[in-house]
């Protein structure tokens, strides 16, 4: 079982240390790129915020940015662990501890786990609040003169070069909108009606 009581004599217990160590800061590592994806997908859903139908797309990014920071802390304190295990005066003050912490990151691979699930299974919602906002935002996207959309045609604009789409399935979704403020239409005209 993987909970008995083993020996290890000092040669041992320092290659133990080494590659826990090395494992520990690449877990760091880790968590610094789910802390970076997570600011990344924030700053590109506020960036997008005007287009999105309701506002809670930012629990994934929140989550995201949450469990990094989560991580980065346990892995670091895993590290520091590990390090002075090397010394045997060092470690006599953690070793009361290690059992719990290595309870805490079971768990904390559990709620890896579950954070995982959760970013994969909020996808789809998150895909639906973006086809429903670029809806809605072809359907304001005459509106420059209107206050809260002024920077909606824009936005959308800047969108769709970046991602070099059109409309929110193809063009033919524009066909079915009118696009064209008022302003520059000519009502007295019988072609434009």
């Amino acid at each position: 079982m993987a909970l008995l009581l083993v020996k290890f004599d000092l040669a041992k217990r320092v290659k133990l240390a080494q590659g826990l160590w090395l494992l520990y800061w690449l877990s760091v590592m880790g968590g610094i790129l789910i802390f970076s994806m997570g600011l990344f997908f924030k700053i590109e859903l506020r960036k997008r915020s005007e287009m999105m139908d309701n506002n809670e797309s930012h629990f994934v990014p929140n989550l995201l940015i949450l469990v990094g920071l989560a991580a980065c802390g346990i892995n670091a304190f895993g590290g520091k662990v590990c390090h002075d295990s090397l010394d045997t005066a060092k470690f006599a003050r953690w070793k009361p501890m290690v059992k719990n912490y290595l309870c805490g990151c079971f768990a904390f691979c559990i709620i890896l786990f579950i954070t995982a699930l959760l970013c994969f299974l909020v996808q789809v919602s998150l895909h639906f609040a973006l086809a429903e906002g670029l809806k809605n935002g072809m359907k304001y996207y005459k509106d420059t003169d209107t206050p809260g959309r002024c920077f909606m045609k824009r936005t959308l604009d800047m969108t769709q070069i970046e991602f070099r789409c059109c409309g929110n399935n193809n063009f033919r979704d524009w066909f079915e909108i009118q696009w064209i403020s008022n302003r520059y239409l000519d009502f007295s005209n019988d072609e434009v009606k």
